[in-house]
């Protein structure tokens, strides 16, 4: 198993080094010059010929691509000095660059944006899990019932609405048409300064993913319990008669979740990769509502911390997603 991990290591930090190529020559081959934001801003919308090729030598556009890449990256293991508007920067390794925005050290806002992400994936994953897993059971223990074919039907209607819709429809109705007492304020709050306002700030947020969320963990369940529980070794588990709930909970659950854990692992390493709607509608200050006005703003220095930053956390997800593979099922040898 550890050179299969080594083996994905190197093979993930190559996947990086493409994404942060791929961002870079986007933004450096694209239609407009990537300094005319920052140029319009600093001279309040009156930015010139000879102003913007002021700001493309200071920011190093007029060098050949390769040359500013190779700047970027060696800043990442030892810092660099940047310049922008004739103002110096000394940015630290690993250097991330300086937001064209907001003229602060990318580095320093994608950590302080962080507890937000990590607080708005964690409760929304862990409500996936609570209701989807369960009722997914529940429905392949009553397959081709009323209720299997209820849950069914009223699951597969909720996940056919456009995500970004279901969360805003929960927004308007649960705080402006109907406004919750209690959670009806929505956004992030530190954890350390009040837990109770931490927890009800997001706890809208949290309900617009689990909800959504737990329909198709509910299917999924559902139809590798059904597969599961047709299985050999479960008929053989009946003949011996074991209890019920051992063959459902301890044989056909473990098996079923495998492809479950697929799936998670993926939504998990997206969610924490930045939730752009959620963050958005929810007015929560997170890594995907900073990537958002980053694109909005074309700052390359964050949409590019951005979007390295969803590159690791995805190959990292998806590694972990096949070690619990050989811990879930034996069959699964890792080489």
């Amino acid at each position: 198993m550890f050179a299969y991990v080594v083996k994905r290591l190197i093979s993930g930090v190559l996947v990086v080094t493409l994404v942060s190529m791929a961002i870079f020559l986007l933004f450096w081959f694209g239609p407009s010059s990537p300094a005319q934001p920052i140029c319009d801003r600093e001279t309040s919308n009156r930015c010139t010929a000879a102003k913007l090729d002021i700001y493309e030598k200071t920011l190093g556009y007029d060098n050949p691509v390769y040359e500013e890449y190779g700047k970027y990256v060696k800043g990442i293991f030892v810092g660099r000095t940047l310049t922008i508007a004739s103002n110096e920067y000394q940015c630290d390794a690993p250097c991330l660059g300086v937001s064209y925005r907001t003229k602060q050290p990318v580095k320093e806002e994608l950590v302080s944006r962080m507890p937000a992400t990590f607080s708005v994936a964690i409760g929304g994953a862990f409500l996936y899990l609570l209701f989807g897993v369960p009722i997914g059971v529940a429905a392949a223990r009553r397959r081709g019932t009323v209720a299997d074919k209820a849950l069914v039907s009223s699951f597969l209607f909720i996940s056919s609405i456009p995500y970004y819709l279901f969360a805003l429809l929960t927004w308007l109705y649960l705080t402006i048409t109907y406004p919750l007492p209690v959670v009806g304020d929505t956004g992030y709050f530190k954890l350390t300064d009040d837990p109770v306002k931490w927890f009800t700030g997001l706890f809208l947020a949290w309900v617009a993913l689990g909800i959504f969320g737990c329909t198709q963990y509910t299917r999924f369940t559902r139809g590798a319990m059904v597969e599961a529980l047709s299985e050999d070794y479960i008929r053989t588990a009946k003949a011996k008669g074991l209890p019920a709930r051992t063959i459902v909970y301890k044989h056909g659950l473990r098996a079923a979740l495998v492809p479950v854990v697929t799936i998670f692992g993926i939504d998990f390493g997206t969610l924490l990769a930045g939730t752009i709607f959620t963050e958005r509608i929810f007015e929560i200050q997170g890594i995907g509502y900073w990537s958002l006005q980053a694109v909005q703003g074309r700052d390359l220095p964050v949409v590019q911390a951005t979007a390295l930053f969803s590159a690791v956390v995805l190959i990292i997800s998806n590694l972990l997603v096949d070690v619990v593979y050989s811990v879930l099922d034996p069959r699964v040898r890792l080489s």
